[in-house]
């Protein structure tokens, strides 16, 4: 491709309301170009890097038996009211009505489209197992879409679909894809962590993340380097060490004027924080839930809702924490009655807690569970963080941001049951079929890629899915002799079977450096009057500082002689 003829152009300015470096460095190298909010343009550079990734991902599928096909991306609202995820997707859900006034659905996900398939095509578990996947546009309506491919709206995304006539199936087949993402991880030069992780909207049992560690990341990881134990925060457990083991001491009723946050009462009352109890008022589906939790802590509201097995959780709203009759500041569950009330496992490690009264300006001492209060149900909704023990192996957990590149999870006989995807097992009974769900947005891995790697003049590609393999920037295009030489070696080039770039255009050696920096590609060639005298080519790879000459003659088989050797050595 010559330069002068490729579509999209470079800029030395950064576009305004960039959120993310990949944002800024796909703008700026033309690879991209917004349409709307959460919507965009590949340009043929992101084209071309796009394609490579799916390649490698085609590859490594494939390698595992995995089956490609296409699905639809318009869907029948009625399969969604069939499984019933329509109610936990939500507002996310694209819906529209054809002509004949049927409901439809933008594909968000196809688990519901390609259980219907195997209900209509799968009858014996001779028929199985199945690995089908496909890549494919999806569409979410991102409440907050950012950081330019990171979180979009419309989306390409690998989505594969495992369906077993048993438990060891599953398990055997989520290995296999486990290990697939992580070649796809290592041939993209991406140092990737496997997290434990929920399931999200999809539902699930056993769920894994697969997370690149960066700054520009907006999940967090909780990992501990004693043990290897990893999480996403919104999954991730942690000890909660016993506190005030002391005998329990009567109800005690105190004034606390003025007094209405965690952090004033305990230090009007003289008691740590992690001696009182904090209530926190939610809406989960329309029903008001107070739920308690000891004062150092938060509630983690995914575990929260996986708990109540709730669509819509959100916090409830002052009107209607007054309309049930709470206090806020003061309330605690004591004497609580008519409202369901789910607490953190952590009122059961200790004693004597400082809560509300239930009255403005008092509070009780030496309220202890379940002597003086009762609650609908207890478990772990706390959130973890940093500095909290392991509980695995006891020592103190770190924290770090990521990004998201892959999720896998085991669904189970959740969708088969509602869908009506049955199959006779060995022994002639009918059953549900076991389903594992995999996926991979390609977007966002291009994005991820150039987060992990690039520098302050641009993008710097892995040679398995750089646009280009080389470019070939001719210095003096005004001097016909440069001219003929460098069109000479461009034909070598192309004839050898290398991809290359040929910045043919008239402009200085800057330019055309900084734009060959700023697209990334990994080997840059220069041709120049100076090189010409000594019939040698000028070579420096992108992530190199260094250069070197080498002789013209046969530059076409070296050049790909060193690419060999560069791939090789990633692989």
């Amino acid at each position: 491709m010559r330069f002068s003829k490729l579509f999209g152009k470079t800029s030395r300015q950064t576009p305004a309301e960039v959120e993310s470096i990949s944002h800024r460095l796909l703008l700026r190298a033309g690879m991209i170009a917004q349409t709307a909010s959460g919507i965009y343009s590949y340009l043929p550079l992101g084209w071309r890097v796009l394609k490579k990734i799916e390649q490698i991902i085609r590859e490594e599928i494939n390698k595992t038996g995995g089956q490609e096909l296409m699905l639809p991306v318009l869907q029948p609202f009625q399969l969604w009211q069939q499984s019933g995820r329509y109610i936990s997707f939500g507002e996310s859900l694209f819906t529209l009505k054809d002509r004949k006034e049927h409901d439809l659905v933008l594909g968000p996900t196809h688990e519901e489209v390609i259980t219907e398939l195997v209900h209509r095509y799968v009858q014996s578990y001779r028929d199985l197992p199945l690995l089908l996947y496909q890549i494919q546009t999806k569409f979410r309506d991102e409440p907050r879409p950012r950081g330019g491919l990171l979180r979009v709206r419309e989306f390409i995304m690998k989505d594969l679909y495992s369906f077993d006539i048993t438990e060891d199936g599953l398990d055997e087949s989520y290995k296999k894809m486990a290990q697939a993402y992580k070649n796809i991880y290592t041939r993209l030069d991406l140092p990737v962590l496997m997290v434990e992780a929920d399931s999200g909207a999809i539902g699930g049992k056993e769920s894994h993340e697969f997370m690149l560690i960066t700054d520009s990341g907006e999940d967090e990881v909780i990992y501990c380097s004693s043990c290897g134990y990893t999480a996403n925060a919104e999954k991730a457990q942690f000890a909660k060490a016993k506190i005030n083991t002391e005998d329990m001491l009567p109800l005690e009723e105190v004034s606390t004027p003025g007094t209405k946050t965690i952090e004033e009462v305990a230090s009007f009352i003289g008691v740590p924080a992690n001696q009182t109890l904090k209530a926190v008022f939610y809406s989960a589906d329309g029903e008001f839930t107070f739920v308690v939790i000891r004062g150092d802590m938060e509630v983690n509201e995914t575990k929260l809702r996986n708990a109540l097995k709730c669509s819509e959780l959100r916090l409830a709203t002052d009107s209607e924490v007054n309309e049930v009759g709470i206090v806020a500041g003061f309330a605690s569950p004591v004497g609580i009655k008519g409202i369901r009330v789910i607490a953190d496992d952590s009122i059961t490690q200790g004693s004597n807690f400082v809560v509300g009264a239930n009255k403005m300006g008092y509070h009780f001492r030496n309220a202890n569970y379940p002597r003086d209060f009762r609650v609908d149900l207890t478990t772990d909704i706390a959130l973890a963080h940093a500095g909290y023990d392991c509980s695995k192996c006891g020592n103190k957990l770190s924290s770090a941001r990521g990004i998201e590149v892959g999720h896998i999870f085991k669904l189970g006989t959740f969708l088969s049951e509602k869908l009506g995807a049955i199959s006779l097992n060995s022994e002639g009974i009918l059953q549900p079929i076991i389903m594992g769900c995999y996926g991979i947005g390609i977007g966002r891995l291009l994005a991820a890629i150039i987060e992990q790697s690039h520098d302050d003049k641009g993008i710097i590609w892995p040679l398995s899915v750089a646009p280009y393999q080389a470019c070939l920037c001719s210095l003096c295009m005004d001097n016909s002799v440069v001219a003929s030489a460098s069109e000479d070696v461009y034909q070598k080039l192309k004839r050898e079977g290398i991809e290359v770039l040929y910045d043919n255009r008239n402009e200085s050696a800057g330019v055309k450096f900084n734009d060959a920096d700023l697209l990334g590609i990994p080997l840059r060639l220069t041709l120049s009057p100076r090189t010409l005298k000594k019939q040698s080519i000028e070579i420096k790879w992108r992530a190199e500082k260094e250069f070197q000459l080498l002789p013209l003659d046969n530059i076409a088989s070296t050049v790909k002689t060193l690419l060999g050797k560069k791939a090789n050595l990633l692989k």
